[in-house]
C-alpha cells in the first residue's frame, strides 16, 4: 500500500494516461488479431505509444544522470521500437521495408516534420530565426552522416571493385558509424562545452514535460524502460504480422510502407516535440529535437542493423539502397541545407517542405 501511495505522488496525469494507453493497446495487439487492417491499426498505435514511454523514462532519468548522459542514452535507446520493427520486418523477409523505412525516417523529419514545424511556428510568430551558424554546423553532420551511409550504394552504382563486396563493405561503413557516435560521448557527457544536440534535445523534451511535479526515482525509470523495451519487442512482432495483410488490403507496397508509415510510427513522439517547441518560438531546439532523429538513425539504428543481421536470420542487411532512395534523401538534406543557412524559416519554405515530401511519398507508392 505505501509503494503504491508513493508512486501515486510520483506520476502526474499525463503519466497515468500514457500507461493506462500503452497497456491497454499492447494487450490489444495480442486480442486483436482477426481483420486485414485492424490488428495493423492497433499494433501501430501500441507502437507509438510505447515509443513515448521509452522516451518519457529517458528523459526522467536526467535529473539522476544529467543532460549529457541522457543525450547519449537518448541516442542509444530512444529508436528502441523502430530496432525492434526492423529486426522483425527482417526476419519476415521485408527487406524493402526496413532499407525505405531508414530513409524514410530520415527524410521524414528533414522535410515533413521539419517544414511542419517552420509551418506552426511561423503561423504564430512570423518569421523563425535561429543560429545560422548552429544549423549549419547540425546540417554539417547530418551531411557526412548520411554520405557515410551511403558509400555502399554508390560503390555499388558505379561498378567500382568495391560493389562486389557490399556485405563487407556495409560492415566497416557500419563499424566506422559506430566509432563516430562513440566518439561523441565524451563530448555529450562534458559539462563545460557548449551543449551538443543530443542534449539540446534531451533539455527541450525535459522542459515540455515540466507538468510533472516529481521526477521519477532511479530505479522507477529503468523499471519502466525495461518493461517499455520489452512491450516494444513483443508489440513489434505483431505490427509486422500485421503489416503484409495490411499492405494488401490497402494495395501499398513494401517501399511506401517502410518510407511512410513504418517511418513515422516510430518517430512520431519526437515529432510532436518539436512542432510544440517551433509554436513556442524555440526555433534552435526545435531544429536540434527534429535533426536528433536522423543523426541517431545514420549513425547507430542503420550500424546496428547491419552488424546484427547474421544474428537476425534470413539474407545479410547491407547499406546498399535503391537509387531512388539514394536520390530522394540526397536530395532533401541538400534543400534543407540552404533553406536553413541564413538562420531563418518562414512558413512557405515549411510548406514547400512539406509539398516535396508528399512528392517524394506518392513516388514510392506504387513500389
Amino acid at each position: 500500500m505505501t509503494a503504491l501511495t508513493g508512486l501515486s505522488r510520483v506520476f502526474s496525469r499525463s503519466d497515468y494516461v500514457l500507461l493506462g494507453l500503452a497497456a491497454t493497446f499492447t494487450v490489444g495487439s495480442a486480442v486483436v488479431t482477426s481483420g486485414s487492417l485492424a490488428p495493423f491499426l492497433v499494433s501501430a498505435i501500441a507502437v507509438t505509444l510505447l515509443a513515448a514511454l521509452v522516451g518519457r523514462s529517458v528523459d526522467h532519468l536526467a535529473d539522476r544522470l544529467g543532460a549529457g548522459a541522457v543525450g547519449v542514452l537518448q541516442g542509444a535507446l530512444g529508436n528502441l521500437p523502430e530496432l525492434f520493427v526492423s529486426i522483425f520486418a527482417l526476419r519476415a523477409g521485408l527487406t524493402t521495408v526496413v532499407s525505405s523505412a531508414i530513409i524514410g525516417s530520415i527524410m521524414a523529419n528533414l522535410l515533413l516534420v521539419l517544414g511542419l514545424s517552420f509551418v506552426v511556428g511561423s503561423a504564430k510568430h512570423g518569421v523563425l530565426r535561429f543560429s545560422a551558424q548552429r544549423a549549419r554546423l547540425i546540417m554539417g553532420l547530418m551531411i557526412l552522416s548520411v554520405a557515410s551511409m551511403l558509400i555502399p550504394s554508390l560503390a555499388s552504382y558505379v561498378h567500382s571493385p568495391a560493389g562486389g563486396h557490399e556485405v563487407a563493405l556495409s560492415r566497416v561503413t557500419a563499424v566506422v558509424l559506430l566509432v563516430v557516435f562513440v566518439l561523441s560521448i565524451p563530448a555529450s557527457l562534458r559539462r563545460d562545452l557548449e551543449p551538443t544536440l543530443a542534449e539540446d534535445a534531451a533539455e527541450a523534451r525535459k522542459e515540455l514535460g515540466a507538468e510533472k511535479e516529481t521526477s521519477w526515482p532511479l530505479w522507477l525509470a529503468v523499471t519502466m524502460l525495461a518493461l517499455a523495451g520489452l512491450g516494444a519487442a513483443f508489440v513489434s512482432d505483431r505490427f509486422v504480422d500485421a503489416l503484409t495483410p495490411a499492405m494488401e488490403a490497402l494495395h501499398i507496397s513494401q517501399a511506401f510502407s517502410g518510407l511512410v508509415i513504418v517511418a513515422i510510427a516510430g518517430n512520431a513522439v519526437e515529432n510532436a516535440v518539436g512542432v510544440k517547441l517551433a509554436w513556442q518560438n524555440r526555433a534552435d531546439h526545435a531544429l536540434s529535437v527534429v535533426l536528433n532523429s536522423p543523426l541517431q538513425i545514420a549513425l547507430v539504428l542503420a550500424p546496428v542493423l547491419v552488424l546484427a543481421s547474421p544474428l537476425i536470420g534470413g539474407a545479410p542487411f547491407t547499406l546498399v539502397f535503391a537509387p531512388m532512395l539514394v536520390a530522394t534523401v540526397g536530395i532533401a538534406t541538400l534543400a534543407v541545407l540552404y533553406l536553413i543557412s541564413d538562420g531563418e524559416s518562414d512558413w512557405l519554405e515549411g510548406a514547400a517542405m512539406i509539398g516535396l515530401y508528399v512528392l517524394v511519398a506518392a513516388a514510392f507508392w506504387w513500389g
